[in-house]
């Protein structure tokens, strides 16, 4: 082998290194690409009071199914949707407002409901047949996108792993929490790497909560959304 020709191979392998130094650089310091605000240590917890376990104070959400049973009364017992403008349609009275309230002061109303003008001391009883209001949402490069129930503590990194974890385009530095507070829609990024090392803190989840990852799997309507929301420093609502 000449010498012209070594070199020659030796240039080419040193370009190739090169280009592979490179490619693993900017494959370690990728952007995280949102500028949703990281990390944040006062998201707040969600609307309406943060229960996350299914108890005499649960409140009701939209899309619940309810068991009411009137005594004695078998054409108003029965199961019954909350529909999602918040509302239980019962025969005689009507459209009902459900949502926020506890399974007791459903009761209630639907006992003055009643006795206005049809029943003489109603007794009435409401349980929860389905809690849909007790789930967390989870969306994007995920392995197994959808419902989850929320019935006890649980965080993001659980969350994650409960959906089956990320999938093989996800981008882990990109994960999103949409969330209701005081009545407002709030989201906050957070990177499962660093959470995952313990430079972070893992959050809180809660029921009702939206979880989005981000990656080349992610439907293009959520990717809009976390890459348009324009959160930098303190988290605002969107």
């Amino acid at each position: 082998m000449s010498n012209a020709f070594r070199l020659s191979w030796l240039k080419l392998l040193s370009s190739l290194g090169l280009v592979i130094v490179v490619a693993l650089t900017q494959g370690c310091t990728a952007s995280r690409g949102s500028d949703i605000a990281y990390n944040v240590s006062d998201f707040g917890e969600p609307d309406p009071p943060s229960v996350t376990r299914l108890a005499s104070d649960y409140r009701i959400a939209p899309l619940d199914k309810l068991s009411i049973n009137v005594f004695q009364v078998a054409d108003l017992s029965g199961e019954y949707q909350v529909d999602l403008s918040g509302n239980i349609a019962m025969p005689l009275i009507g459209n009902i407002p459900a949502i926020d309230r506890t399974t007791q002061q459903l009761q209630d109303e639907l006992k003055v409901a009643l006795s206005e003008k049809y029943l003489r001391d109603p007794d009435v009883t409401v349980g929860i047949l389905e809690a849909t209001g007790s789930t967390l949402t989870l969306e994007g490069s995920i392995n197994k996108p959808g419902l989850y129930p929320a019935f006890g503590k649980l965080t993001l990194v659980q969350a994650v792993a409960m959906a089956g974890g990320l999938d093989e385009f996800a981008n882990p530095k990109t994960v999103v929490i949409f969330r209701q507070v005081d009545g407002k829609r709030m989201a906050a990024a957070f990177d499962l790497t660093t959470i995952r090392t313990g430079d972070d803190p893992d959050p809180d989840v809660y029921r009702g909560d939206i979880i989005v990852v981000d990656g080349s799997n992610t439907k293009r309507a959520w990717r809009n959304v976390i890459q348009s929301v324009p959160l930098l420093g303190l988290f605002r609502p969107i």
